[in-house]
């Protein structure tokens, strides 16, 4: 049996369009930079394609929330790193922690928290996961020390002295 990764990883590129008169990537975008990354990033490690689970099961996640902090920003044409993880998990929903770093991995430019809601497009509403979902997401889950996103964001500060 394959051990799958805990935590994912993947490269993208700041692109013009997704940049402020300031050559820095637009608030905005870097929640669509980090979810698109997610999504890739389950496609290729898991084999989790949720736009053929939506065409063919009727099924999928929505978005219930997020929680961002930008600490520094990521530029024009930058080359940046985007790792995520899913650190919870309940019979209907996830939750995720994405980081945006540069290129090495040596200065971290924003972490989110998503939480994504299992949920049925045919019948409009909150749906439970499946059990092979279920051993899928306790074969990966990865938790984290924190309770909150506020002290998730002090271990990755620097201890004044």
């Amino acid at each position: 049996m394959t051990t799958l990764p805990k935590t994912l990883e993947s490269k993208a590129k700041i692109r013009f369009q997704h940049c402020d008169p300031f050559n820095h990537l637009n608030n905005a975008e870097y929640i669509n930079y980090m979810i698109n990354a997610r999504e890739d990033q389950i496609i290729n490690n898991y084999n989790l394609d949720l736009f053929k689970m939506a065409q063919t099961q009727g099924v999928s996640w929505v978005v219930g929330s997020n929680q961002i902090a930008y600490l520094r920003p990521a530029f024009l044409m930058e080359d940046i790193v985007i790792d995520s993880q899913l650190f919870s998990f309940t019979e209907n929903e996830l939750h995720v922690e994405i980081r945006m770093w540069n290129h090495d991995k040596t200065e971290l430019k924003a972490v989110m928290w998503s939480s994504f809601v299992h949920f049925n497009l045919l019948k409009q509403k909150r749906w439970n996961h499946t059990d092979e979902l279920m051993g899928l997401f306790a074969s990966i889950v990865n938790p984290l020390k924190a309770v909150s996103f506020n002290e998730r964001i002090l271990e990755f500060k620097p201890q004044k002295v």
